[in-house]
C-alpha cells in the first residue's frame, strides 16, 4: 500500500513494482474524499489504511511523501507499528552487506550505502546520492539526488541534505536541520538550522548579514 499520491509517490511506486517483490494494491492520500477502484487499485483517504492492513496480515504499507515534516506527521497520524512498513530498494543501488537500514526506507536508482552505514526508519536515499562507510542517517532524514556524505557523518532525524550538497567526513547535521543544495558542510549543522554556501554557513534570523 503505498500512502501519498504525489510525484514522489509515483516515483516510489514505480521503484517498488521494478524490484519484483512488490504490487501496489491501494494508494491512500488527503485528496480522495472516498474509496473508489481504478484498474484493480483502490484509492481513498489515509483513513482507509489500518482497515486493509487488518484485513490482510501479508500487505505493507510505504509512505511515499518526500517532504520530511510531513512524512513524521503521517506516520504519527497512521500509528502503524515499523514491522508492516515495508523496505523498498531499487536492483540500481549499491548496498553492502554490512550496511543496516530500517524499514519504511526507500533507496533510489544509482545510490551507494558503503559498509558500516546505518539508515533509520523512513528516510529517503535518493538516486545516485552516496553515504559512505559508517555513516549514520536518522529516522525521516532526506539525502537529496547526487548528495555526498562522507565517512563517519551524522545526519539527524528529519535533516534533508539538498541536491548535490555534500559533507565532510564525522561532521553532524542537527535534527530537522537543512543543508542547502550544491552546500558543503565542512563544520557541525545544529539542529533546526538551515545553512547554504561553500562552506556552507547557517542563514541567520531577521535577514542579517553573514559575517565571514
Amino acid at each position: 500500500m503505498l500512502i501519498g499520491g504525489g510525484g514522489h509517490g509515483r516515483v516510489v511506486a514505480d521503484m517498488a513494482e521494478t524490484t519484483g517483490d512488490y504490487r501496489i494494491i491501494a494508494v491512500a492520500d488527503d485528496k480522495f474524499t472516498a474509496i473508489e477502484l481504478k484498474s484493480g487499485v483502490c484509492y481513498g483517504p489515509p483513513a482507509m489504511v489500518r482497515k486493509l492492513l487488518r484485513t490482510d496480515i501479508e500487505m505493507q504499507a510505504i509512505i511515499a511523501i518526500g517532504d520530511n515534516r510531513m512524512r513524521f506527521m503521517m506516520a504519527e497520524r497512521l500509528g502503524i507499528a515499523l514491522e508492516r512498513y515495508a523496505l523498498i530498494i531499487h536492483p540500481g543501488a549499491y548496498i553492502s552487506q554490512y550496511a543496516a537500514i530500517s524499514r519504511g526506507t526507500v533507496i533510489m536508482p544509482g545510490a551507494v550505502v558503503n559498509t558500516g552505514a546505518r539508515i533509520d526508519s523512513h528516510a529517503i536515499i535518493n538516486s545516485g546520492a552516496i553515504i559512505e562507510h559508517d555513516a549514520e542517517i536518522g529516522p525521516f532524514a532526506h539525502i537529496s539526488p547526487g548528495a555526498a556524505l562522507a565517512g563517519g557523518v551524522r545526519v539527524g532525524e528529519g535533516a534533508h541534505v539538498g541536491i548535490g550538497a555534500s559533507v565532510i567526513q564525522s561532521v553532524r547535521l542537527g535534527s530537522w536541520s537543512i543543508l542547502g543544495a550544491g552546500g558543503a558542510a565542512i563544520r557541525d549543522i545544529p539542529g533546526g538550522t538551515t545553512a547554504v554556501g561553500v562552506p556552507a554557513r547557517p542563514i541567520p534570523p531577521y535577514g542579517k548579514t553573514i559575517e565571514a
